[in-house]
């Protein structure tokens, strides 16, 4: 059975616990909590030396920690349903948008958290180095998050899902993004109203919840 190295509060592993609850892959879920350090540890570093979560060991023993890698992995393996497009260009697309709302939606929102938040004075970024904040960067992340609101609404005005008619990874990892901004106030404003009716939507299917 895969193996899932995971933290529940953290919303980078969520996005994998999302892909497998929708393609329906059942799997062991290890907690490593963050909060704790327990990345830290000689432990899990011995799993994964770069100490980010999530990880997920295969059947055989080898080790994806990157959610893309992840999600390319399972999809191959279980095709039905399809969570990264059916065609060339469809699945150009959707790496396309995951990689934007990345970029663009969740790195911004990283550089707010990692360097404002007391608990993390010398963890501005994640990994085995110990980096200190930059104010600045916190100001930048908030600018870069509401240019990323507004392309994301308007993407969404014409379009019932991230990448066009079918609900995929980009929308996970958009959906992973918009809960995440709650945690420094960074949240789409109100007049955003087809992001706002999206995010409704794509959380209320039962996946949202794993």
């Amino acid at each position: 059975m895969l193996t899932l190295y995971d933290c529940s509060s953290a919303p980078s592993p969520r996005r994998t616990r999302i892909f497998l609850a929708e393609k329906g892959v059942k799997y062991e879920c290890l907690q490593v909590d963050l909060g704790k350090g327990e990345q830290m540890k000689d432990e899990f570093a011995a799993i994964n030396p770069r100490r980010t979560v999530p990880v997920l060991v295969t059947d055989d023993g080898k080790s994806l920690t990157e959610n893309l890698a992840i999600a390319y992995y399972i999809d191959q393996l279980h095709p039905e349903p399809p969570l990264m497009g059916t065609d060339a260009f469809s699945r150009a697309t959707v790496l396309e948008w995951n990689a934007r709302i990345e970029f663009e939606g969740l790195h911004a929102i990283a550089d707010i958290l990692r360097n404002t938040s007391p608990h993390m004075k010398d963890r501005a970024m994640t990994g085995r180095k110990n980096i200190s904040q930059i104010e600045e960067l916190a100001d930048r992340g908030r600018v870069r998050i509401e240019t990323f609101w507004e392309d994301l609404d308007k993407r969404l005005q014409t379009m019932p899902f991230v990448t066009g008619d079918d609900y995929s990874l980009a929308d996970i990892t958009a959906m992973v993004c918009v809960d995440f901004a709650r945690w420094v106030k960074a949240s789409p404003a109100e007049e955003f109203k087809a992001l706002h009716s999206w995010h409704n939507k794509v959380s209320k299917r039962p996946s949202a919840q794993a």
